[in-house]
């Protein structure tokens, strides 16, 4: 570990669940940013802007601010300018996050060019999800902000977009492009944010596909929390192995070597 500069952290699930604190997290982040390592926040999440993620987690008393932050809603903008500029683009999602998506056209007609498919909440009904099955049958493209099936709040893992998204795929005779985690193009584009190689950097997350053996894929060095949504079944049937595997974020720093503060 003597090598890594900069650790990419998972916010729900390892750092908070259900934007509480999870036992010892603050403390880690202060150890791990007064040693003078870079830090990235990188979430799936799609209900909140990266403002909005920065506040909050302020006010839970992380020492957090909005350039900490890489959310799959500011990738997908990111995405959709180099790749479909101008495009009207039909928007599934469950929460605000038109500051993240900056430019991108959002049409309320079915005359699109591309449906963008985020987060999953009520407004996945079956409405808005046979409305997006037309859309990709008159051949708009498909971009997901990510694949989660699910996530873990105070009440129980939730069923997320990812399992909406296989249906779609299937129905629709198309593969959607991902943006968010586990693409390579996210965590490459949040070590070009932290000055970083691949080879200098630590990923902490609580799924073990799509933050742990995505990031080692990418070239990092994983680790898996068993917080949040982990499962030891999951870990068990997982398509590879974390590099490492600790109880907590609370545990990152002792994995780092770094002093008790």
């Amino acid at each position: 570990m003597e090598s890594v500069r900069a650790v990419l952290i998972d916010i729900d699930g390892v750092l908070t669940v259900s934007w509480k604190p999870l036992p010892g997290a603050v403390e880690a982040l202060a150890r791990i940013r007064g040693a003078g390592l870079g830090v990235v926040l990188v979430t799936n999440t799609t209900s909140r802007s990266r403002a909005s993620v920065a506040r909050t987690l302020s006010g839970a008393g992380f020492e957090v601010d909005v350039a900490d932050v890489l959310t799959a809603p500011a990738a997908t903008a990111v995405h959709l300018a180099e790749h479909h500029p101008g495009a009207r683009c039909a928007l599934l999602n469950s929460g605000d996050v038109g500051a993240d998506l900056g430019d991108v056209v959002v049409a309320d007609d079915d005359r699109v060019d591309v449906v963008v498919v985020g987060g999953a909440g009520p407004e996945f009904n079956y409405e808005a999800l046979n409305r997006a099955f037309g859309q990709l049958q008159r051949g708009a493209r498909l971009v997901a902000m990510h694949r989660n099936l699910y996530w873990r709040t105070d009440s129980g893992l939730q069923l997320d977009s990812g399992a909406f998204l296989l249906g779609l795929e299937r129905a629709a005779g198309v593969e959607a492009q991902v943006t968010g985690k586990p693409s390579q193009a996210f965590f490459e584009a949040a070590l070009s944010r932290l000055g970083v190689g691949a080879e200098q950097a630590l990923m902490v997350g609580d799924d073990i596909e799509s933050d742990v053996l995505a990031a080692q894929r990418a070239g990092l060095t994983g680790v898996l929390v068993r917080t949040g949504k982990y499962r030891p079944e999951t870990h068990e049937s997982a398509s590879g192995a974390p590099d490492r595997v600790v109880d907590s974020f609370a545990d990152v720093p002792a994995l780092l070597g770094l002093a008790q503060q």
